[in-house]
């Protein structure tokens, strides 16, 4: 694998031991070059290979949906790693001092991690390189190109990311090695106790599991065929609209990592489709998501209103007084209850199934900002929605859009109007002429 694609967060003495990589972000056996990284590590040093995990009861408002997705995926992955000879275990509690406890306890001499721009991993990093004395590593498995790579600083927007990171894909868009059976056993006391697991799971359990999607590496890999096959040719022209079924619904895989990014670019570039539907949906996969870890990454502020830009700060402010035809508090917005019936649906939609269309989701953002009495007001109650009924919330590419859609980051200042001041406006009549609002409202349907 290329070299870069690893870096060490913390130098020390290697010594005799087992090498445990701890698993966060990507969670698959298969395509991660994390594992590659720490599998390879290990046998340089003829040690034995260990996974863990480590689960937290609280993660920035996920609930029984998202865990049970998450969970189910899990126990997957440690009947694929069994088959490799590498042990799984489970740990619990915070996971900076989990990690550093399990490492301790177990002579461990090296440890290998995901990369994630998010501060509360940052945080959990920190806390394991502060409490222990081995090398610890960080491999950026889920973006195609690392994030350290890509750029330097905070990009501009798209098109200043653009051209850094095609100059960098033929370096970083390569094939996958498989991972070896490995030849050094380490007991870890056997498999996880998953009915224990569930039983002792103390989240929200009001926001339920879904079942229109099946979580897991191997159902990813079957969703990313059904799209190559059927959707891709016509996904330039489908996308947009909520009442096709364009879109790839590959985002709750990628956030929990299930499937790699750069395996979804290297199977749509082979594909048999449509040259700008393909140029359309890598541009999405490619530069708009990986934008969205620069952003998070080098923004420590990418949930806050600072994370603005300063044009988009200014109008904003001088916009604050303005008055507003419509205000909403969270309780009304959650439940559905505005004048807005295409919103409605939209915020529906999301707490249904877990997933909103992705042009809704930034016609809605931007109308929580239009009904709420501040900028800073509606960019946490659409983070606390959004990371609480999204299957895919809690990621850089929700923050990046909510900070897209409120503050204008990724975006150019436009003509200036009451509440948005120069930040871009999305309104019911624009979305009237690109699909049937009617039929869209419908088939959500209307609460009993």
């Amino acid at each position: 694998m290329n070299s870069d694609r690893a870096r060490i967060l913390k130098k020390a003495r290697h010594k005799r031991g087992p090498v445990a990589y701890w698993m966060s972000r990507d969670q698959r056996a298969e395509d991660n070059w994390a594992l590659t990284f720490a599998q390879e590590l290990a046998i340089n040093g003829g040690s034995a290979l260990g996974v863990i995990f480590t689960l937290s009861d609280d993660f920035l408002g996920a609930a029984l949906r998202q865990y049970g997705f998450m969970l189910r995926s899990l126990v997957e992955i440690e009947e694929a790693l069994a088959e490799k000879k590498i042990p799984f275990a489970l740990l619990r509690g915070d996971p900076g001092e989990a990690v550093s406890d399990f490492a301790e306890e177990q002579s461990v001499s090296a440890i290998v991690t995901d990369f994630s721009p998010l501060a509360t991993k940052r945080s959990w990093n920190e806390r394991v390189i502060q409490r222990l004395a081995v090398p610890v590593y960080e491999v950026d498995a889920h973006n195609i190109v690392p994030s350290w790579r890509a750029s330097p600083k905070q990009e501009y927007s798209a098109r200043t990311f653009r051209q850094k990171i095609k100059r960098l894909l033929p370096l970083f868009c390569e094939e996958f090695p498989s991972l070896k059976v490995h030849p050094h056993p380490w007991d870890l006391g056997g498999r996880v106790d998953w009915d224990r697991i569930w039983r002792d799971l103390d989240v929200d359990r009001t926001v339920p599991e879904v079942n229109w999607i099946f979580p897991g590496a191997a159902a990813a890999r079957e969703a990313l065929q059904r799209f190559l096959n059927e959707k891709l040719s016509s996904y330039d022209r489908d996308r947009n609209d909520p009442n096709r079924d364009g879109q790839s619904n590959l985002s709750p895989y990628l956030h929990f990592g299930m499937i790699s990014a750069a395996r979804i670019a290297l199977e749509a570039v082979r594909a048999d489709a449509d040259p700008k539907s393909k140029a359309a949906f890598l541009e999405e996969l490619v530069v708009r998501r990986e934008l969205s870890d620069n952003f998070c990454y080098y923004n420590p502020g990418y949930d806050s209103f600072e994370a603005f830009p300063d044009w988009a700060k200014k109008s904003l402010n001088d916009h604050r007084s303005d008055p507003r035809e419509h205000l909403y508090d969270q309780k009304e917005l959650e439940r559905a209850e505005t004048h807005d019936d295409l919103w409605n649906a939209a915020q529906r939609e999301m707490v249904l199934r877990g997933k909103m269309h992705g042009y809704m989701r930034m016609y809605w953002a931007k109308k929580i900002l239009e009904w709420t009495e501040s900028p800073e007001e509606a960019q946490k109650i659409a983070i606390y929605l959004n990371d609480r009924y999204e299957l895919d919330g809690r990621d850089p590419n929700g923050y990046a859009g909510i900070a897209w859609s409120i503050g204008g980051v990724h975006d150019r200042a436009w003509g200036e109007r009451e509440i948005f001041g120069k930040v871009r406006y999305m309104s019911r009549r624009g979305a009237e002429s690109k699909f049937n609002v009617g039929s869209y409202v419908e088939r959500i349907g209307t609460p009993e």
